[in-house]
């Protein structure tokens, strides 16, 4: 059992008691973490206080009992599936909230889905916690629980201020009769280390040519301006990074290039971020233009592709990711383009699959997993530098550390590569593609840039404004994805949408939501069913691209949307379009 060591103990009631002696219930009982002295930030939010979620559905709860609770019993992982299991189970939770500022106003929330209505029936319950450390306990047998809770739906920190951050713990104690093995804390990384420098060195999976890189090198050098952007999934976006627009891997690794390259102060240097949570380069290659060159107000001398966790999802199997490397490639600056290849907590990724792409077209590629993963087996003793729960926030994003690996690991690509010899010939882009191309000049359609099809909205006249955010460039606070859109709404009447347009391919960008409020869409080509767009079908608000079709030659079609006839009441919002006239 992991402990919190010297620690006060707030009772949910809010009795505060000092370290009591071992006799005592609670310090007994077996227990394991969820958050262990985790970083946590205050995100601002639609609606209500600015808070740090914690989702707990579907195997979110049992990879953390796993990953971070070192729990290997498969009957106790289980029982957390269920709110009646959860019960049985778990006979306390312990919270502990740290903050800087001792003015700082947090509460704990932990709201249980419900059997009824998933997001409104189940229990939702807000307690203030102290903001010093003390432990809050939470016992649940004090609590009045509704007879509609389902499962746990998720905890949350509030905040009453966004951008503040924290550190927390939640530890769950469990009834007698469970035990989890004790778990020691782990000493802090040793950055710096000639094993850390070692396992960095292992992620240069292939210097490929160097000749633009080594020419936006040299423009820093020379005091001239450089632009260096990263386009991604959850993690470019920041994802797991405390404070996320400072944090994460991109901007660290932009620094990094300043201090290497940059004229004092490095002013001349410039950064683009756009990450995008939950979506391939599906969706990337169509928001290319807009969200890294800014419609041409911007021209990125490097561009950083990470994809390498997000494209299970791209229907085209890497033709996709494919022709957003050329789509970067053929711009008329030559820009560089290094592929980096992130990894989950399972050790997955699609680097087997993408990689052939950089190989082909002789591109630096940078493997996160490659430095890590081997040396993640092995204990402190055998020479592990970073372990698991210090690299992960959770099964899927890096925390602090893990975003300074990946940082590094970029840095040594710019440092081997300043070090290396010029390449006299350029990248060969006039050559069969691996995986096709056939996306290379994607185009983005939505409520301001459709002047090339002809569109009649029908009953989709609304614009949705309730969208995925994402934190862009520095920004600590989201701008939100695809604002020109097109909405249907309960009022809204049952007039179909209908879009004519001339291309090869059609990629629809349609809102997946959590709203019960939103319902599924039928979407039509040329008269013939296409596909039922389920809102649902991830149940968080964020962007879904589709393919409606693919063809060799630019066509004209028809697409229809209309509310399938058990939705007319429903929201849907079309995002947009990517095409390829």
């Amino acid at each position: 059992m992991m402990k919190l060591e010297d620690h006060k103990r707030t009772l949910a009631g809010g009795r505060t008691e000092g370290p009591k002696a071992p006799k005592d219930p609670v310090e007994q009982r077996s227990g394991f973490f969820v958050l262990f002295e985790t970083a946590i930030e205050a995100t601002a939010r639609p609606e209500g206080r600015p808070s740090q979620e914690i989702y707990l559905e579907g195997s979110y709860l049992t990879d953390k009992a796993r990953f971070t609770g070192g729990v290997t019993d498969e009957q106790m992982l289980a029982l957390l599936s269920s709110w009646t299991g959860f019960r049985q189970l778990v006979h306390s939770i312990g919270i502990s909230v740290k903050t800087d500022r001792e003015q700082a106003e947090v509460s704990f929330l932990l709201q249980n889905w419900g059997k009824t209505s998933k997001y409104e029936s189940g229990t939702r319950l807000l307690i203030p916690c102290p903001v010093d450390g003390t432990e809050l306990i939470l016992r649940l047998e004090d609590i009045a629980w509704s007879a509609d809770d389902a499962a746990p739906g998720k905890f949350a920190f509030e905040f009453s201020r966004a951008g503040e951050l924290a550190t927390a713990s939640i530890i769950f104690y469990l009834h007698e009769g469970y035990t989890v093995p004790e778990l020691s804390a782990e000493p802090p990384v040793a950055f710096g280390s000639n094993e850390y420098r070692d396992m960095i060195g292992k992620s240069l999976v292939h210097s490929g040519n160097n000749k633009r890189l080594k020419a936006a090198m040299e423009k820093a050098v020379k005091g001239e301006d450089v632009t260096i952007a990263y386009i991604g999934g959850s993690i470019t976006q920041g994802a797991g990074a405390k404070p996320i627009h400072t944090g994460c891997y991109a901007y660290q690794s932009y620094v990094r290039f300043k201090e290497l390259f940059g004229q004092i102060g490095g002013e001349n240097i410039h950064y683009v971020k756009a990450g995008v949570g939950g979506t391939p380069s599906e969706l990337g290659v169509i928001r290319y233009d807009r969200d890294i060159l800014r419609d041409g107000a911007v021209t990125p001398d490097i561009v950083v592709v990470e994809f390498a966790v997000n494209d299970e999802g791209d229907e085209t199997k890497g033709n996709c990711y494919e022709s957003l490397i050329l789509k970067i490639l053929a711009a008329g600056n030559r820009p560089a383009v290094i592929l980096l290849f992130s990894v989950f907590v399972n050790d997955w990724n699609l680097q087997e699959r993408l990689s052939p792409v950089g190989l082909h077209y002789n591109l630096p590629m940078v493997s996160v997993k490659d430095a890590v993963t081997g040396q993640f087996r092995l204990s402190k003793a055998e020479g592990n530098v970073i372990s698991k729960r210090q690299f992960f926030y959770d099964i899927y994003h890096p925390t602090n550390e893990g975003h300074r690996v990946m940082a590094d690991c970029l840095a040594f690509l710019f440092s081997e590569t300043y070090k290396s010899l010029v390449d006299r010939e350029d990248i060969i882009l006039d050559k069969p593609p691996v995986l096709g191309k056939d996306f290379a000049n994607t185009r983005l359609l939505d409520r301001k840039t459709h002047a090339s099809a002809v569109i009649e909205a029908g009953g989709f006249t609304e614009t949705d404004t309730e969208l995925q955010m994402v934190e862009m460039d520095l920004n600590p606070f989201g701008t939100p994805e695809f604002p020109y859109n097109w909405m249907h709404t309960a009022a809204s009447g049952q007039d179909s949408f209908k879009l004519t347009i001339t291309s090869k391919n059609l990629i629809l960008v349609y809102k997946d939501s959590g709203s019960p409020e939103f319902g599924k869409a039928e979407i039509y080509v040329d008269g013939r069913l296409r596909l039922t767009a389920d809102p649902h079908e991830n149940n968080w608000t964020h962007c879904n691209p589709v393919i409606l079709y693919q063809h060799e030659h630019t066509q004209e079609h028809v697409i229809e949307i209309r509310m399938a006839r058990e939705d007319q009441d429903k929201c849907f919002t079309i995002l947009g379009f990517g095409y390829n006239g």
